[in-house]
């Protein structure tokens, strides 16, 4: 029978308990804080990143992981007989698939999927695959399900804050004082692989947040029952509570995940961020 090893960049933001129970193996991304380089995952969080903002004013940046770091991360496993089907953040937002990729290329049993996609709309692409491994689908098998249906995965955020999105050039000065003076949050979704604003909620974020989830619930009569992740950049606990009830009272999930975001969300987005990542019909 085919040994087939589950792989991922820490885009994913799968909660480590998951990441043990699947024995999904994580390569974390390089994050720069100023001059200094950390690992993802390893000796830099969310926590860490916000704190790195409010001292310096400035974002942390990422390093895509070099395709000699991708060859010896797959030959951990392939030299023990695993194929390998890694994961990857989607490539419109980071050459870390196209690394991979070409890594991919000069080994053989190896396979690289572009998640197109981010976060735990990466990290519920890989449950999948892990399911199917335990189904016992090939590797060629569960490469073809997963690229057929990633885009299916509803992926997006509701953002307190424009600081952060303008800090990374995502809006103009202009567009960040009028948020901050009209209260206003906006909504950013997953669409083609890349991330592009949505909807505006204006008023206090609880208010935000519950219209939010909502109009998600109106968007998508046609949804897979079986798990959601709630995802969150470190967020006011009650925030996540309330938006955890909103999620029960409009949709019949089985499990809904907390989940935290990790590096890449939080220095795009900043803290308060929060956001459903499900799978649509």
């Amino acid at each position: 029978m085919e040994k087939i090893k589950i792989t991922s960049d820490s885009t994913c933001d799968l909660p480590q308990s998951l990441v043990e129970e699947n024995g999904v193996g994580i390569c974390p991304i390089a994050i720069l804080l100023g001059l200094d380089e950390y690992h993802d995952t390893v000796d830099v969080d969310a926590e860490k990143v916000l704190a790195y903002v409010k001292e310096t004013g400035n974002l942390p940046k990422t390093a895509a992981t070099s395709i000699d770091a991708y060859k010896e991360y797959f030959e951990q496993f392939t030299s023990e007989g695993y194929t390998v089907i890694h994961f990857n953040i989607s490539s419109k937002a980071s050459s870390c698939y196209n690394n991979a990729s070409m890594a991919a290329k000069e080994m053989e049993n190896v396979y690289v999927i572009d998640s197109l996609s981010l976060s735990t709309g990466q990290g519920i692409q890989i449950l999948k695959a892990c399911e199917l491994v335990k189904q016992g689908k090939s590797a060629k098998e569960i490469v073809e399900t997963i690229n057929e249906n990633r885009s299916k995965v509803q992926v997006s955020f509701v953002v307190d804050k424009l600081d952060f999105l303008h800090k990374g050039g995502r809006c103009s000065s202009t567009a960040a004082f009028m948020g901050k003076v009209l209260k206003i949050h906006p909504s950013i979704a997953m669409k083609n692989g890349s991330l592009l604003a949505d909807k505006k909620y204006m008023g206090n974020l609880t208010r935000g947040c519950t219209q939010y989830v909502k109009d998600l619930a109106d968007a998508y009569k046609n949804y897979d029952e079986s798990i959601c992740f709630l995802t969150h950049s470190p967020s006011d606990q009650a925030l996540v509570d309330l938006v955890a009830e909103k999620v029960k009272e409009h949709f019949k999930f089985d499990k809904v995940v907390d989940a935290v975001a990790g590096s890449t969300v939080t220095s795009h987005c900043g803290p308060n961020t929060i956001g459903l990542i499900f799978f649509t019909k």
